[in-house]
Parts: C-alpha cells; sequence; structure tokens
C-alpha cells in the first residue's frame, strides 16, 4: 500500500501484482514457516498431550413393568416413546454427584465426582431406546471399570428415583487401547496450514509496506513529475555483456 500524492490530494494504492510477485519470490519463506510449524504441532501431540482411551458401555431404557428377561412380553411403541424421552432424564441422574460418588466406590478409582463428570459422555444409540455411555480418560483399564461401574450403579439409581423404570445391561465395557486423542495426522495438518497463513500474512503486510520506486512508470503514473534521465542496466546478465555497453559510435565503454 503506498501513500500517493497527485493533484493535491493523497490516496492509497493496492497493487495486487506487485503483491504476488513479492510472495512468490518469496516462496521458500511460506514451505520453510508450514513445515517448521507442522513439525511442532507433531511433536506435541507425540510428546507433550497425554493420550485419552475410551471405553462403552450400553443400557437398555425400559419403562414398563416387565422385564426384558420376561418369556413373552411385549412393548408398545408408546412405551418406546417413553423410554427414549427417559434419556435425557437419565443422563442427568448419572452425572448427578450422588451417583458418581457411587460409580467412583464401585470401579474402585480415584477421581473425584468433578473429575468423573468431565470423562462421561451418555446419548442415544441410533435414536432408539438404548442408552451408550461412553468413558474418556487417560488410562483405558480405568475408562473401562468406569464403564462398567456405571453399568452397575445407574440401574439402581433409576429404580429409586423413577418409579416403574428399569435399565438392563445391553454390553459390558471393554479395554480400548486405540487412543482417541490426539490425532497426531490432524495436529500436523493444523500446524501445516497455520505456519502457510501466517507466513502469508507476514508476507502481505511487507509488501504493502514496500515503498520502492520500481520502475518509471510509477513515478509518471503517480506523480506529475517529469523523467529527466534513467540509469541504463550497465550488468545486463542476460546478454553477456557483464559491464559493457556500446556507445551510440558503437565503441565499447
Amino acid at each position: 500500500m503506498e501513500s500517493v500524492q497527485k493533484n493535491n490530494k493523497e490516496y492509497y494504492v493496492i497493487d495486487f501484482a506487485h503483491i504476488l510477485k513479492f510472495v512468490w519470490n518469496r516462496i521458500w519463506v511460506v514451505v520453510v514457516a508450514s513445515l517448521l510449524v507442522a513439525a511442532l504441532m507433531f511433536s506435541m501431540a507425540t510428546f507433550f498431550i497425554a493420550p485419552k482411551y475410551s471405553s462403552q458401555v450400553m443400557l437398555y431404557v425400559n419403562n414398563s413393568s416387565f422385564s426384558v428377561s420376561d418369556i413373552g412380553f411385549s412393548i408398545s411403541s408408546s412405551e418406546i416413546s417413553a423410554a427414549q424421552s427417559l434419556l435425557k432424564t437419565y443422563t442427568v441422574i448419572l452425572k448427578n454427584r450422588t451417583t458418581l460418588e457411587r460409580v467412583k466406590e464401585s470401579a474402585k478409582v480415584s477421581y473425584d465426582w468433578e473429575e468423573l463428570y468431565d470423562m462421561i459422555e451418555a446419548s442415544s444409540v441410533e435414536e432408539t431406546e438404548v442408552m451408550g455411555v461412553t468413558v474418556t480418560c487417560n488410562n483405558p483399564y480405568e475408562a473401562k471399570r468406569i464403564a462398567n461401574g456405571i453399568a452397575i450403579v445407574l440401574p439402581e439409581r433409576i429404580s429409586e428415583i423413577v418409579e416403574g423404570s428399569s435399565m438392563e445391561v445391553v454390553d459390558s465395557a471393554v479395554v480400548n487401547t486405540d487412543k482417541v486423542s490426539p490425532s497426531i495426522t490432524k495436529y500436523t495438518a493444523i500446524g501445516f496450514l497455520i505456519g502457510a497463513f501466517l507466513s502469508l500474512v507476514v508476507l502481505v503486510i511487507f509488501a504493502l509496506l514496500d515503498n520502492t520506486i520500481h520502475n518509471d512508470e510509477y513515478v509518471t503514473s503517480t506523480y506529475n513529475y517529469p523523467i529527466l534521465a534513467k540509469i541504463p542496466d550497465l550488468l545486463d546478465v542476460g546478454a553477456k555483456k557483464y559491464g559493457y555497453y556500446k556507445s551510440k559510435n558503437g565503441t565499447a565503454k
């Protein structure tokens, strides 16, 4: 961006061609910055961020007086809808302080109830009356114990609080040693993009602050000043003259 004085008025001109050329001639800066930030994010995800693991237990929400183990029982569509609507209520009961303290005792872990609260996520499985409870923490074996502790404690709490409702375990939690976070690929890609963006911003700022006169057209188009003289290029590398030029009579200078 250049401050221009013509016809006694000051205005600003942005030469996009100059900016593009300025950035393109320094594209190596963008590449290096992107690789450096990507390497930094890769190192953080690999060595400095503790991996997390998850384990899930699945529970069936029963809103009838029958047990799923009874022979010959049937469930109406209204009971299924009622069971689905109760999932939010059950989630609140699950993440209650009293429930989580019982889960802590059942799982025999050292976390307090507030830490357990942040570890637990509950939702409907494929919009059915099955409730999936996922526990995520830094230890895959503790995640399994906590999830199975929920499978023991939550049905008891539901039967104490919600009359006529019960829960049955559909699938118990197992140890999952595949970490769910951080994603090294995601962190590396984000680092590459951040490095490229920041380096481009810096180069564009430098290009806007560059007020160097690059050619005579800039002077004639910007100011009401005539060009009195123009210094010839004595080092015409393309013609391999290397410091020599010819005068009008052909004599080398």
